[in-house]
């Protein structure tokens, strides 16, 4: 049903969204390995990807884990708690760029088992016109751009 989508405003595309686990202080460098392999286009945008606030993951490790064998003293099956952000990028269904994209994660994740999820989901895609005389798009309302903010995140 949704392939035969078509507003005035655009169309919707099939994607893989992939949402990955990481440390703050890492996603700039994961969605730098993704750009080694991927555009990350999104319309005529590259590099489009969300990071989302800092939060919270926790596990407990289990008896011959990576923790258990690097953390001195850490007893299999206490928990740990540590900051983290969700990297979300898309890519087209191809299963070539999902490969690609999924090695250049896993290659350059601090985890030897980072949390990744991948999932069908549809993108819109705009009607583009960047002269487009709408009042609510940002080059014609009095507003303009948002202030950019500093891309990562520092813990202290």
């Amino acid at each position: 049903m949704l392939e035969s989508y078509k507003a005035k405003s655009g169309t919707l595309i099939p994607v893989w969204r992939v949402e990955i686990q990481t440390r703050p202080d890492d996603a700039r460098r994961l969605l730098d390995a993704i750009m080694e392999v991927y555009p990350l286009e999104y319309g005529r945008y590259r590099r489009n990807a969300t990071v989302s606030g800092v939060g919270a993951e926790t596990n407990q490790p289990e008896e011959n884990s990576t923790t258990t064998n690097h953390i001195e003293g850490f007893t299999a099956g206490g928990s740990q708690t540590y900051p983290m952000v969700q990297l979300f990028i898309s890519t087209e269904r191809d299963a070539a760029v999902l490969e690609k994209v999924m090695d250049a994660v896993i290659n350059a994740h601090q985890y030897e088992e980072p949390v990744i999820y991948v999932r069908d989901e549809w993108a819109s895609r705009a009607e583009y016109n960047p002269k487009n005389n709408n009042p609510n798009r940002w080059w014609n309302d009095s507003r303009g751009l948002p202030q950019q903010v500093p891309f990562g995140f520092e813990i202290k």
